[in-house]
Order: C-alpha cells, then structure tokens, then sequence
C-alpha cells in the first residue's frame, strides 16, 4: 500500500461512526481519509509523511453550519460593530468613534446591538442624533429582524407620523405617533433601500474574512441561508462564484436562494435558472430559503395562540405568517418536484406547523425524493408536531446557542409566551427522542459562529459566561456525541456532502483537531476547548 501524506497517530480520534466510535490513528491521501484505526495505520507513514502528534487532543470530523450568513457577517466585521456588549454608552462610544474615524462614509452602517440594552427592547433615534446628528444612521440588532435609525436616516427615508406600517413589519413611534427610530422586520426596508449598496470587491472581501474566521473555529462547510436581497442587504452570490471560481473558496458551501414572498410561483423558473448559473465548483446553489416568520422578541414569530401582554392578558397578536399557508404548500410542492431542497426560517409553532404541512404535502404529492427539507430556528414547537419531523424526514436546524437564560429570553420573551408555551421552546431533547435528524446551526452574525460555544449550551442548557444560570428546560439537554453529531454529520447531511461528517475511508478528509478531549472532561467545560488545526480536504486551512 502506498504511504500516505498526512498521519494522525496516538489520538483519540472520534469517528462518528455507529460501528467504531472510536480509534487512535487516521491516514490521508489526497483529499481522502485512506485508513482508520489503530497502530497498524501507523505503517502508512513513509518519508514524506506529515505525523501529527493527536496526545492530549481530539481529532474529529470537521464541523459544519447548517444555517449561516457568511457574507454579510463578514463584511459587518468591516462597519460599525456592537457584537459582545449589552452596554448603552458603549454602543454610542464606538458608534461615534466609527463615525470619527470615517468621516468620508455618506451613512455610518453595522449592528449587533442587543434588545435587552433599551428598555422595551426599542432604542431611540435622540440616543443615535446625540452621538451623529448630521450623517444617516442606521444599525442592525443582533438578530438582525430589526434595525436602529436616527434622525437623519428617517428624514432621508421621508418616514412620519402619517407613514403606515409596510405588511410585513412595523415602524416603532412616539406617543404622538412619530416614528421612535426602531424598525422591525419589513420596514427595516423604508430605510436600508436608500443605504448605498455594497461592491463587488467589499462582498468578496467579506466573504474571506468569514472564511478565515470559520475556519478557525474548525468549520470547514456551511449552508449561507440568504442568497437574493433582502431589506437592504447585499445579494452575496456574486461573491461565492467568484471565489469558487478562482480557488479562494476553501470551504464547501451550500447557497439558499431566497424566496421573495412579495410574489409567488412565477419565480420558480428564475430559481432554476439561479441553481444551473451559480453552481460551480465547491459553492451549490441548490436550496430555496424561505421565511415564514419573524422572531418572537418582537412579536412576529407566527404562534397557535396570541401573545400575553405585560399583565399576562391575551392580546390580539399571533404574528405573522410572511406567505400565505395554504399558497406555502404548491410552492414547496412543486420546489420538491425540482429537487431543490427548502430551507424555511420557521420560529413560532404556527409557522413550524404550516412549514411541516408545507413538507407533508410534497410527500403527498411527488413521494421521498430525498430533498432533505430543513426547518431552522424552531423556538417554539407545539408538542403535537414533534413526531412529524421523522415521520416526513424533514430535518431539525437548530441554533443552540439560543437555548440558555438571557436578558432578553427572560424579559422580553418567556412573560409574552406564559409558562406553558415558553416550556416548548428549543425542544431539542423531545425533537431527538422523536426520531428527528438534527442539524446544527449558528445564523452568525446574529450570533457566535463557534461550534464548541453551541455543543455547550446544547448539552448544558446554560450560556457558558453564565455557569450558575438555572438550567433553561433541563429536560431538553443533549448529550455531547448527539451535539457533536449535529454539528458534524447531521450539518453535512443538510447541506448535501455525504461524504464528510463522520470519519471513514473513502470520505473527504474534513477534519479539525481539538486541543483537548471533550469527552472525557466535565460537561460544563466544554466551551473551554479550543481549535488546534482545520483541514479541507486534507489541505490545512487554519493552524492556531
């Protein structure tokens, strides 16, 4: 047998294969994974062998996001960022200090700002004008379904008292009715039309920033769950063929067309074309993103029932279902019938029952065609859906980040939903006990994009910055190899590679090494483990 280029010796090494979990060496040749086992790969080693020395580390399939936006995460790396703090004068001090910095830019963009900073979770445009009174302002929160504008941007937008609320969003106001300076969901648009658009060269730019930042976290492939424009962002497909194209695309990506719900079936032929023109080389353009709903904090997740006021009354909002239920299920069906594979962004448990009837009607009609139909976020799930996830092979794409006591789950999420409803949330222990296949997501920028950070609060069920935290429905923990897995085989699976997410012979060597066995130490120190090296096919891309 020929030598192999690459040798992992004296692991542990974890397999993710139901029939050897576990081994201590590894051989690459090429692009594949060539021998797994024990010291007997050890005769593969030739002169030109590289030996890498697994003592005290874990080596294991490389992770994959099945839910991410990489491009536009990228390029706000670049703007005005607020990620990593809940501090009101310390988003106002780097806002103006960017803008200082910056005097030639026409409007001072960016985000990650927190709905638990303001009270109410609605900021106000006096808090932007008192910091950047004379250039347009506007910034995205975290979960990137609402944004911050100042004065500036809402005159320049021509928005008043007398400006309506768009269909699908809401303009946050005064008393008197002038708009506040928080938009949500749809009426973001009323503002980011006028944000000039970005280049060519800044989306490209954006893209290889997030690769490298991805990879350094051992994420070697991922599904970019937004490929059109959207209230003001950028498409970022332009980006991808283009490094697919001349080779800078190390990762291997998995594109989501996005579904515009201003129209209807008359844009399938578009799709078809989009998925023949953008797919090249290790970037697909195979899935159709559609959202259904918007989040729960600001109360246009789509629920069964309506949501509680601040006295714990009923109001008379459920939220909103962004496309018609009943049209939802043609256009799945005859996407399924395409073989494109949908991608719904379904957060409430009403827009998680119409997107599984959506699916359940595919099925009825063109039979398993094997499409791997995927519902991501799934806050709220009723219990009565929880089955149907494996018996209609629809996947579960989870976030797990999201599934831990924060400020904003505690003050502006669980007393709207009451105690039952909140109890459903993140269901992902039920959702695996049922049969369900889960995959594993970050939807960074809205939140971290490193895996470990998720696989902790997946098993923990706690933020790991906030150890002593009560335990968020400890009865939907998930033990570590079932976390990992969805983080590994369950995001490959989603996003169409399977040969990657498990170590076998024969499959791509996709790997990342661990500067510690997770396994054998306490669940609580998980997010304590770091990424030593990350290779693409067996190409190292990231070395710490």
């Amino acid at each position: 047998m020929p030598h192999a280029d690459l040798v992992f010796t004296r692991g542990p090494v974890l397999t993710l294969d139901p029939a050897r979990s576990r081994a201590t060496s590894l051989a690459v040749t090429g692009d594949r994974i060539t021998a797994v086992g024990h010291d007997e790969v050890r005769e593969l080693i030739g002169p030109g062998t590289e030996v890498v020395d697994l003592t005290g580390k874990l080596l294991l399939p490389g992770f994959q996001d099945s839910h991410v936006h990489a491009v536009g995460g990228g390029t706000e790396l670049a703007e005005c960022d607020l990620t990593g703090s809940v501090d009101v004068r310390d988003y106002l001090e780097r806002i103006r200090a960017y803008a200082d910095a910056h005097p030639d830019r026409e409007w001072i963009t960016g985000g990650g700002w927190s709905m638990e900073s303001f009270e109410g979770g609605v900021p106000t445009r006096q808090l932007l004008d008192s910091v950047v009174p004379d250039r347009p302002v506007l910034l995205s929160n975290r979960d990137h379904h609402g944004a911050w504008a100042n004065t500036r941007a809402l005159e320049l937008a021509g928005i008043t008292a007398r400006t309506p609320d768009p269909a699908d969003g809401r303009i946050e106001r005064e008393a008197d009715g002038t708009p506040g300076g928080t938009l949500q969901e749809g009426a973001t648009g009323l503002v980011s039309r006028l944000v000039p658009e970005k280049t060519a060269e800044d989306r490209l730019a954006g893209l290889l920033r997030a690769q490298r930042l991805l990879h350094s976290l051992g994420i070697t492939g991922w599904q970019d769950a937004l490929l059109g424009s959207f209230n003001g962002m950028a498409d970022p497909s332009d980006a991808y063929v283009t490094a697919a194209r001349d080779g800078s695309l190390t990762a291997r990506v998995t594109g989501a067309l996005w579904w515009d719900r201003e129209r209807g079936a008359e844009q399938i032929p578009e799709l078809v074309d989009r998925r023949e023109l953008l797919s090249t080389g290790r970037f697909r353009a195979g899935s159709v993103k559609i959202m259904q709903d918007g989040v729960a904090e600001n109360f246009t997740a789509a629920m069964t029932a309506p949501y509680l006021d601040g006295c714990g009354c009923a109001t008379a909002n459920s939220g909103l279902s962004f496309v018609d239920p009943v049209a939802l299920r043609a256009y799945v069906t005859e996407l399924d019938a395409l073989d494109f594979q949908v991608h719904f962004h379904a957060l409430g448990d009403r827009a998680v029952r119409e997107a599984l009837d959506a699916v359940e009607a595919a099925v009825a009609a063109n039979g398993r065609r094997g499409n791997r139909h995927h519902l991501a976020h799934l806050q709220v799930v009723h219990p009565d859906d929880l089955t149907r996830f494996a018996a209609l092979g629809a996947i579960a794409n989870i976030q797990p980040l999201w599934a831990a006591h924060e400020p904003q789950m505690d003050t502006l999420t669980i007393p709207f939903l009451g105690p039952e409803r909140a109890s459903w949330q993140y269901p992902f222990g039920s959702l695996l006990r049922a049969g369900a296949t889960l995959a594993a997501g970050s939807d960074w920028p809205v939140s971290s994009p490193n895996p470990i950070e998720g696989i902790h609060v997946a098993v923990n069920r706690r933020d790991p910055e906030a150890p002593d935290a009560p335990v968020f429905y400890p009865e939907e923990r998930i033990d570590l190899v079932s976390a990992l897995t969805a983080y590994t085989a369950g995001a490959a699976h989603v996003n169409g590679v399977d040969d990657a997410g498990s170590l076998l012979p024969g499959h791509l060597a996709d790997l990342v090494v661990l500067d510690r066995d997770v396994l054998a130490a306490p669940a609580g120190e998980i997010a304590e483990a770091r990424v030593e090296r990350t290779y693409v096919g067996g190409r190292l891309v990231h070395e710490a």
